[in-house]
């Protein structure tokens, strides 16, 4: 997988997006799309990056009966994206669907997008888990488990916090890809995250990935912001 950080696209358009790309000239980036922009423009708005040569995050969160998820992930899958995601909380059958899918909408010779599962949100905190979800284990624990039935359901890794990557790693093993948002530079807002790091801290935890939005897409030169975060992030 693209080891670049991964620059979160949270615009409400594609106009705005690529305002925001004209800074990067030609380099070619990994970038997430979320709900917002994709459901403004749709699949076309994964064409034009691939156009681009960027590396694509499709962040859709899925999370449905599985045969629902199943032929959403074949459709994704002819979208070309890199990367895709569901909710662990869907569950094991949910999640071997989900692979079944993209297995099936891969073109002959193409390798499949690498798919990954959402454990317990960034924004989330122990108190709000045990209060509004009823799951009385340790946060990590939580994280641990949602990983653990991901990799057995066939998936390539999780979404999850800094704070829990090391421990993903140590039990279920390297190659088992941690995914992490709430990546803050030193001095950066947190914002309506929780679980924050930063990149150096990523880094020396053996995170897979990071994603970065408003520190970069916020920056008054998202440019040197990027490669500021990037120089971090790569030691």
């Amino acid at each position: 997988m693209n080891h670049s950080p991964i620059i979160a696209l949270d615009f409400s358009g594609k106009q705005e997006m690529l305002h925001f790309l004209q800074h990067f000239a030609d380099e070619k980036l990994f970038v997430k799309i979320g709900m917002e922009l994709f459901y403004k423009e749709g699949p076309s708005i994964i064409s034009i990056l691939k156009e681009q040569g960027h590396d694509v995050f499709l962040d859709l969160k899925l999370h449905d009966i599985p045969n629902t998820v199943m032929k959403a992930m074949k459709n994704l899958a002819y979208m070309g994206c890199d990367l895709v995601n569901v909710q662990a909380a869907g569950g094991s059958q949910m999640m071997e669907a989900a692979i079944e899918g993209l297995e099936a909408g891969t073109s002959v010779g193409q390798q499949r997008p690498l798919c990954i599962s959402v454990t317990q949100l960034t924004s989330t905190t122990e108190e709000q888990m045990k209060e509004e979800q009823l799951i009385s284990t340790s946060l990590e624990q939580s994280v641990l488990h949602y990983a653990e039935i991901s990799k057995n359901a066939g998936l390539d890794g999780v979404v999850c916090s800094v704070n829990e990557a090391a421990a993903i790693a140590g039990r279920l093993g390297s190659d088992f890809l941690t995914v992490c948002p709430g990546i803050r530079p030193t001095g950066s807002a947190i914002g309506d995250q929780k679980r924050v790091a930063t990149p150096g801290e990523a880094r020396k935890e053996g995170v897979s990935a990071i994603v970065v939005g408003r520190p970069i897409t916020m920056a008054s030169d998202p440019l040197q912001s990027y490669n500021k975060i990037k120089l971090e992030w790569e030691g």
